[in-house]
């Protein structure tokens, strides 16, 4: 009898402490994986198609109206506001602490090409457009219509992915622009109002270079590149009723928020040691 309750015990242990840790440790690694898998997966079938088959423009134009046009007003009012709160709060420290406020609008549109006008941007863009392709493909997936493309001999990602990948490139660098243009705007009307600081001092560039630009570029393109991808994995995804097509819409902002975030670590960081 004491030897089999000796033998009971390590297997207890194991069973009930050993394989839980592991576990636990584990199956975030094995999603996380898996994710990476199908995304790539389907961003390098999106490239594929896009340099070996012929690409429909009449869809491509409706999806770039559909996410450029259709977003133009909610990326404009939060890039608006967010620019007269960052003006707001650092023309007000600045006057606390050193009290000159000449180069408030370089540091400003700076910190915005840069950062803040991609960045944001996409984040906007990974919550309208994002969810919208999840949900579009998605609903295709659980009433069978992609399988029935299928048996039609039309590829899902060439038919589907293709046009929302190339639209939401070019917008999201589009609307990216306009947002500074807008932000930009806003930041100088507070500057004016609440700091006196006149326009002309405001509108001040010396401060960006080159490879500010260029880093905008490729931020706003990587977001642009991300964002469909995730979402149409994310519907591809979809498992049964309403209930699928509701965590693939829920998949595909939290992938794109946490992908935007590290992107942007990502080129940032290439940006410092190789562009500045």
């Amino acid at each position: 009898m004491a030897t089999s309750s000796e033998n009971k015990t390590p297997n207890a242990f194991f069973n009930w402490v050993i394989r839980p840790f592991f576990e636990a440790i584990g199956a975030p690694i094995v999603t996380v994986t898996r994710e990476f898998v199908g995304m790539f997966r389907v961003f390098g079938l999106t490239l594929y198609y896009i340099l070996r088959s012929p690409i429909r423009w009449k869809e491509t134009f409706r999806q770039a109206y559909s996410v450029g046009n259709q977003s133009f007003v909610f990326v404009s009012v939060v890039l608006g506001f967010m620019g007269m709160i960052m003006v707001y709060q650092s023309g007000y420290q600045a006057q606390k602490i050193v009290g000159d406020l000449s180069l408030l609008g370089a540091i400003y549109l700076r910190l915005m090409v840069r950062e803040f006008a991609p960045t944001i941007t996409a984040m906007m863009l990974a919550t309208r457009v994002g969810t919208g392709i999840a949900a579009e493909i998605g609903s295709m997936v659980v009433t069978e219509q992609v399988d029935a493309l299928r048996m039609n001999n039309a590829e899902p990602i060439q038919y589907l992915v293709v046009p929302r990948f190339i639209a939401t490139v070019v917008m999201t660098v589009v609307l990216s622009i306009i947002s500074i243009v807008v932000s930009f705007l806003t930041g100088m009307m507070i500057a004016k109002s609440v700091f006196g600081v006149n326009p002309s001092t405001f509108y001040n560039t010396d401060m960006l270079a080159w490879g500010d630009i260029i880093l905008f570029l490729m931020k706003a393109t990587a977001y642009g590149m991300a964002i469909p991808v995730i979402a149409a994995e994310a519907g591809l995804g979809a498992l049964g009723g309403s209930e699928g097509v509701g965590w693939a819409t829920t998949k595909s902002v939290v992938n794109a928020s946490l992908m935007i975030t590290f992107l942007d670590f990502i080129l940032s960081g290439f940006a410092y040691a190789v562009l500045f």
